[in-house]
């Protein structure tokens, strides 16, 4: 009798967490340099974001998400087109003169600064599948009317960002003076929610929140301005762009809830890279930040965890078992192959995803992902305050509990443990020289995989440091910043 009960119960659990048959709708919403700890549900005490915490309490939080770009637009191209950068060419942002590579020791490689036509992107694929796509929010993926994203997959789509008042659409449309970007492009995405509410959908809400210039609705900073600070979570505007940014998932949710569409909804959310802030922390001087992403080492910019680990979430009532934190470390690419699985799509033909499906992680039918590593690839220079570096050239891997990374102007190893270490300070590359040749090799070979380029030598080395030439290419650096 008792092993009968047990049966009953583990099939009565395995049911209620199982992926139905109908299509969900999916709602991926994308937040813009929003760091690891910048939501209460990740551990700040002075942001508040009680919409986003609902969802991460109705659903699952990862703790180990990662982007895979240290800035935005390598992570769009990754998570859009389901490839590593070595695939899509899209690495950084902008061309490589963006930052004085001419004083180091490489030569970048060149940067591919749209998504290339031959990438099909997650939008392609779920259109073929019989979804309506609709896209609201920051491209960056291509300016020109050929790359804008109604020509990549969305049926409905409204590109902005670069300021958060008085800003400008593509397509051009017409909204209330003075109203705050958050709250126009959630305008688009409620009505395209209601629209379709009788059809499957994939609605792509890539906010231009909370990226610079740091810019907030009064009301909203005035709620924060007497508010003391805790720890490096200061910023009262700051603080105002995250509470805008939460009331935006608060109206998707509502609109969900009130369409009776929750219950075959699957809703994301993340941020393309971590936040502005941190670089203290990697030696940096005079390099401002907005927030601060602590414990974890660095920020946007760099390929400690401060760059490129992010929250990651995932609600689908009475599907994904609520409350759930889990572990497991996912990436980028893995968003398309997990929504081709449970959308029921086709991937598409001749065409490699380098991710790993999620479904079973999500759905509670798996407890692990079948990969043995997650990598990152950088032949680039990004540029700090003066003549610092967020980041040189480099290769990473990340393996089990294990991270190691690979100086490429060097060749020197770092080799960290996260799950002592989560604060990477504590380089165990020569205690440890066995783990960091092993994950040494596997990144090597992977790169041979994937064909990535790697950078050359600078056979033209531009030493000259004079205060007139660094002004000007400081005056340069911050024109092109603000696309960052």
């Amino acid at each position: 009798m008792r092993s009968f009960l047990t049966v009953l119960i583990v099939l009565s659990a395995s049911h209620a967490f199982a992926a139905p048959a109908k299509q969900p709708n999916i709602v991926f919403i994308l937040a813009d340099d929003l760091g690891y700890t910048d939501l209460a549900c990740y551990g700040s005490k002075y942001y508040e974001t009680p919409n986003i915490d609902r969802l991460a309490g109705e659903g699952a939080r990862f703790t180990d998400g990662y982007t895979c770009g240290a800035n935005c637009q390598p992570s769009r191209a990754a998570l859009l087109s389901g490839q590593y950068g070595p695939r899509t060419g899209v690495y950084t942002v902008g061309n490589i003169n963006r930052f004085n590579w001419q004083s180091r020791p490489l030569r970048p490689v060149d940067n591919v600064t749209q998504l290339p036509f031959d990438k099909v992107t997650i939008a392609d694929t779920l259109k073929k599948a019989g979804y309506a796509t609709g896209m609201f929010g920051k491209w960056h993926l291509g300016n020109d009317a050929e790359h804008h994203p109604s020509k990549r997959g969305f049926d409905e789509a409204i590109s902005s960002a670069g300021v958060h008042f008085d800003f400008k659409t593509d397509p051009k449309t017409e909204y209330p003076k003075g109203q705050y970007l958050a709250d126009f492009l959630t305008d688009r995405a409620v009505e395209l929610i209601e629209s379709h509410k009788g059809e499957p959908f994939f609605l792509y809400l890539p906010h231009f929140a909370v990226h610079n210039p740091i810019q907030a609705k009064k009301s909203l900073i005035k709620r924060f301005k007497s508010k003391p600070p805790v720890g490096g979570h200061r910023d009262p505007k700051y603080a105002a762009m995250i509470a805008s940014l939460d009331e935006s998932v608060g109206r998707v949710l509502e609109t969900l809830d009130k369409n009776g569409l929750s219950e075959n909804t699957l809703v994301i959310f993340s941020s393309d890279n971590g936040g502005v802030g941190g670089y203290e922390s990697i030696g940096l001087k005079n390099k401002e930040g907005t927030t601060d992403n602590a414990p974890l080492k660095g920020g946007k910019g760099t390929f400690a965890e401060g760059g490129v680990r992010v929250p990651f979430i995932f609600r689908w009532k009475g599907t994904i078992e609520p409350g759930r934190t889990d572990e497991t470390p996912i990436i980028g690419v893995d968003l398309y192959p997990t929504l081709v699985e449970l959308a029921g799509a086709d991937a598409p033909p001749d065409y490699t995803l380098d991710g790993v499906s999620c479904a079973g992680l999500l759905t509670g039918q798996q407890k692990s992902l079948d990969r043995e590593a997650i990598y990152w690839h950088f032949p680039g220079y990004l540029g700090a305050a003066g003549d610092q570096w967020r980041t040189k050239p480099v290769g990473v891997i990340r393996a089990g509990d294990w991270k190691l990374v690979e100086n490429f102007e060097d060749g020197r190893l770092e080799l960290y443990n996260l799950k002592i270490d989560l604060g990477e300070k504590n380089d165990l590359a020569k205690s440890e020289p066995e783990k960091a040749r092993e994950l040494h090799d596997k990144l090597a070979a992977w790169r041979e995989s994937v064909g990535a380029k790697m950078p050359s030598e600078n056979l033209e080395k531009d030493d000259s440091d004079s205060p007139k030439e660094k002004g000007k290419r400081r005056q340069k650096g911050q024109r092109k910043r603000a696309a960052a």
